[in-house]
């Protein structure tokens, strides 16, 4: 009797899964990416990785006064990533580097111990769209106190582009990841 309703439980949760699956594999653009719109903070951290596109939408919103100072988090670009935001129209006072983490959950960890000391509150978060939702619900598990705000970048966002630089890899890549993140750190990528 017990097999019976184990069986017809992973039957409906198959049935559940399957259009979830299908609309995330040939969408991805609409599972992956969180854009939280406009939105003013404290600070803008800009993620480790990407092609350049990170600290370039990071100097757009610091131009625009979403936040009085960025910092780059992120190990072996962070001064490439630095001299974007300096030749962008970032001044150097207002940029600030936590340069050893090497994962997304190190970027978290790593990034908001600096922000706690700093007294914190309020902040946006930088990456690549497809990277999006994995870091946003990363930072917002480690510290549910504080307020997340996700302005991802677009770049390669067009489905005709998704083969530039292997970005189609990568973005298919999020979807071990974002299970691999629940299973290991329990962040629900929902």
């Amino acid at each position: 009797m017990v097999l019976k309703w184990i069986f017809r439980a992973l039957v409906v949760a198959v049935l559940l899964a399957t259009p979830i699956a299908w609309v995330a594999y040939y969408y991805p653009e609409k599972f992956l990416c969180v854009d939280s719109g406009p939105a003013t903070a404290d600070v803008i951290v800009v993620l480790g990785g990407g092609r350049g596109e990170r600290p370039l939408r990071a100097a757009e919103l610091f131009r625009q006064h979403a936040a009085p100072r960025v910092l780059i988090s992120g190990f072996g670009d962070d001064e490439i990533n630095r001299q974007i935001l300096l030749a962008n129209g970032v001044p150097a006072r207002a940029i600030e580097v936590e340069g050893g983490s090497k994962t997304t959950r190190e970027n978290a960890l790593f990034t908001l111990k600096r922000l706690r000391a700093e007294h914190v509150h309020r902040v946006i978060l930088v990456t690549t769209w497809y990277h999006a939702r994995r870091a946003l619900r990363t930072f917002e598990h480690y510290a549910p106190d504080l307020g997340f705000y996700m302005r991802p970048s677009y770049y390669s966002f067009e489905r005709a582009d998704w083969s530039l630089q292997d970005n189609n890899r990568k973005m298919r890549l999020e979807f071990v990841k974002l299970p691999g993140y629940w299973a290991r750190y329990g962040v629900n990528p929902f």
